[in-house]
């Protein structure tokens, strides 16, 4: 066990245990080449006298290496250091897959789905190199904090099965496909074997082989029939199911060949929840006669009901010693049984009628293409030929054009998008300038191209809702603004100067709000444009001197120039300055200008960020948080009019990998479908368990709780925490 503050390879210093694995422990570590966090994967003592094991240990972290998805753990460095052989991946807060199961008990279909399809885009790029995980179950599968599912332990099994290792180190039993456990050859078909015993086990909290000892889950897998998941889960949709039946075959020939068939089936599940397209191969009982030797035949008689303890011990052995290298296995040529030719003509028969079959089949389709062919059936409906043609011709790459639904009800809405092999999910109500009951926006714009069984997110129009325009007065221009945005106004700004005191002094100080068109307490709708006014002071004339605003957040910023009236924001991503505040301004502070013609550009730092990463960051998050606006706008605005104020006092416990530098705490709450981020502390020192007592948006009753640490000047997000608001009495 490696210790608190070591540092492997000159590199890489070890923070924190984070957990433990048969082969390996995982240390937190701190990368000080490229100053970020990452994991560390440490082989255990008895592991490392094995040069065999080691050897292949190593080629197949370098072969895992290769992979870059956004669902699968990336592997950033191998390599030893005096003995300690270790694998550097990338550090993902979150929870195992397991672990989520067992909280949950079981998933919904939507969740379970949409795991399943990360897992399989994920293990569809490993195989896509050559790389066969052989050891999928929910411990190697981790949810991210944002919700991202990543397969972990890439190539880690094959290494380890080539050498004498327990089936406790392997891997769970639970989840092997058959071949696996016979210790035959194993390809990506195993791993979609195992992907569909970890769906099993999402939708139903259970695994479908259970058992007192290895040796009987095993025999499980190779003989007993699986008990079909809607037993236990009877909201199980048909599609679904099917699904998970087919992944779990026993025989690979009838499973899925494929992770790329099985993400498409999984995708139109979504779509057709009841649908009847997975083909399931069925045993085929017209199968020709196949000749079984007389050693087989006399094992098959001789076969006892029960397993005897020498066989379990025997296969015990067997599973404990598999090996899932790629050669395949070499069979032993059996002599074949005299008999042989006396039962194939008595198969005689059976060929003539399947021959007869297949004819008649045969003259059935020329009757069928002659019939087409002359208009007697089928008709000749040019106009449903060429859609057929149009649909066909778009889909013939698997993608199609995303039609517009704005203004369509959602009966017209399904009708256009089932022939395009799209599928439509409403989100809830929103007040919009559609009519009532038509579509007011969808997720994806119209004209984009998209995948075959992509899923469409859209929003009912509930008309234009009224809104009292709330009074503003007292507020910065840029919280006012913000204010009636999150309302559902459209803000038009406009600075004026303000009127003056007896004594020469502004009735409303330059950079705050001055008045709204229409006036506060007027009814407006959804959707209207407010006008409001920003005072810009007192009119000093045509030469104003420039504030300094370095260093300043960039709303405060913005309202300190509220004198000036074209006020620019640009974004650049700094290393020293925390993100939020502003890096420079444009013209320097202590210029003499005209306030009406100058153009002042502040430019505020997006912190250790790419600016586009940023936006998209918070596109992304605006998006999710807009499935749950229409539940919060409501409750928010009521409890805004009201004055209520919400409060929460909880209690924080000590992060992982905190070392006791100063923290900033940022709160994020969904505020009408806006992620609203407000900073709670800044560079200060806490002692944990903290007791935190802080006031959020009225009527939001949840938050997120972003808490990071300052290192070497620059702060290192260590998690989050899930906080709840109540009224304050």
């Amino acid at each position: 066990m490696l210790k608190t503050g070591m540092i492997i390879a000159e590199r890489y210093e070890i923070l924190g245990k984070i957990g433990t694995g048969g082969m390996a422990d995982v240390y937190k570590a701190k990368d000080h080449k490229l100053n970020r966090f990452v994991a560390v994967k440490v082989l255990k003592p008895e592991f490392r006298e094995d040069t065999t094991f080691i050897r292949k240990f190593r080629s197949e972290a370098q072969a895992a290496a290769v992979l870059t998805h956004p669902n699968i753990v990336n592997v950033f460095d191998v390599g030893d250091d005096n003995g300690v052989y270790y694998i550097v991946m990338e550090l993902i807060e979150g929870i195992t897959l397991k672990e989520y199961i067992s909280k949950k008990g079981r998933l919904s279909v939507k969740e379970a789905t949409s795991i399943a399809i990360q897992v399989s885009m994920g293990l569809e790029a490993a195989h896509s190199h050559g790389i066969v995980h052989r050891d999928v179950k929910p411990q190697n599968i981790i949810i991210s904090m944002d919700g991202k599912v990543k397969v972990t332990d890439f190539g880690i099994a094959r290494a380890a099965s080539s050498n004498t290792i327990s089936s406790n180190v392997m891997g769970s039993v639970h989840y092997s496909s058959p071949e696996q456990v016979r210790g035959g050859y194993s390809d990506e078909k195993s791993d979609i074997y195992s992907l569909g015993i970890t769906m099993y086990e999402m939708v139903t909290g259970k695994v479908p082989f259970d058992g007192d000892t290895t040796v009987a889950i095993a025999i499980k897998h190779l003989q007993e029939e699986m008990v079909p998941p809607s037993v236990f889960a009877e909201d199980l949709p048909h599609s679904l199911e099917q699904i998970i039946l087919k992944c779990t075959q026993k025989s690979v020939d009838r499973r899925y060949q494929n992770m790329e068939d099985v993400i498409a089936d999984l995708k139109h599940s979504l779509i057709d929840p009841q649908g009847d397209f997975v083909t399931l191969t069925s045993v085929d009982n017209e199968a020709k006669t196949v000749v079984i030797s007389d050693k087989e035949l006399g094992e098959i008689k001789h076969m006892p009901k029960q397993i005897s303890k020498s066989e379990a011990e025997s296969l015990e052995e067997e599973i404990n010693e598999t090996d899932y290298d790629d050669e395949p296995e070499v069979k032993k040529h059996r002599k074949k049984s005299s008999k042989k030719e006396k039962t194939k003509k008595r198969g005689g028969h059976g060929l003539t009628i399947a021959m007869l079959l297949l004819g008649v089949i045969i003259l059935v389709a020329i009757i069928f293409v002659a019939g087409k062919a002359s208009g007697l059936i089928g008709g000749s409906d040019k106009a449903k030929t060429k859609t057929e043609q149009t649909n066909t011709s778009d889909a013939d790459d698997g993608m199609v054009t995303v039609p517009d639904l704005l203004g369509k009800t959602e009966d017209e809405a399904k009708n256009i998008t089932k022939d395009m092999k799209l599928g439509i999910q409403p989100m809830g109500e929103e007040a919009s300038t559609q009519a009532k009951g038509t579509i007011s926006s969808q997720d994806i714009p119209k004209g984009s191209k998209v995948e075959q069984y992509t899923t469409i997110k859209y929003y009912i129009s509930k008309g234009a809702q009224q809104i009292t325009v709330p009074d503003v007065d007292g507020q910065t221009g840029v919280d006012a603004q913000q204010t009636l945005e999150d309302m559902g106004l459209n803000v038009t700004v406009q600075k004026e100067y303000s009127e003056l005191n007896d004594d020469g002094t502004p009735i409303v100080d330059p950079g705050y709000a001055y008045s709204t068109t229409p006036d506060a307490g007027s009814s407006v709708s959804a959707g209207d444009t407010i006008t409001l006014v920003v005072s810009r002071g007192v009119d000093y004339g045509n030469s104003v001197e420039v504030p300094s605003v370095v260093g300043m957040t960039k709303n405060d910023a913005i309202t300190t120039f509220g004198k000036f009236l074209n006020v620019e924001v640009k974004e650049e991503m700094s290393t020293e300055v925390a993100a939020g505040e502003v890096i420079a301004q444009e013209p320097e502070a202590g210029n003499w200008e005209d306030p009406d013609t100058v153009n002042v550009v502040i430019t505020v730092s997006t912190g250790d960020q790419d600016p586009a990463a940023v936006q998209s960051t918070e596109s992304a998050a605006a998006d999710s948080a807009t499935q749950t606006a229409d539940n919060t706008s409501t409750d928010n605005s009521a409890a805004v009019a009201a004055g209520e104020v919400w409060k929460c006092t909880q209690t924080l416990n000590t992060p992982t990998g905190y070392t006791g530098g100063p923290v900033r705490l940022e709160l994020v709450q969904n505020v009408n479908g806006t992620p609203t981020a407000s900073v709670v502390l800044e560079d200060q020192t806490i002692q944990f368990p903290y007791d935190l007592d802080i006031t959020g948006a009225p009527g939001i009753s949840e938050g997120t709780l972003y808490l990071s640490e300052q290192v070497n000047g620059t702060y290192q997000e260590l998690g989050n925490y899930s906080i709840t608001f109540a009224k304050a009495e």
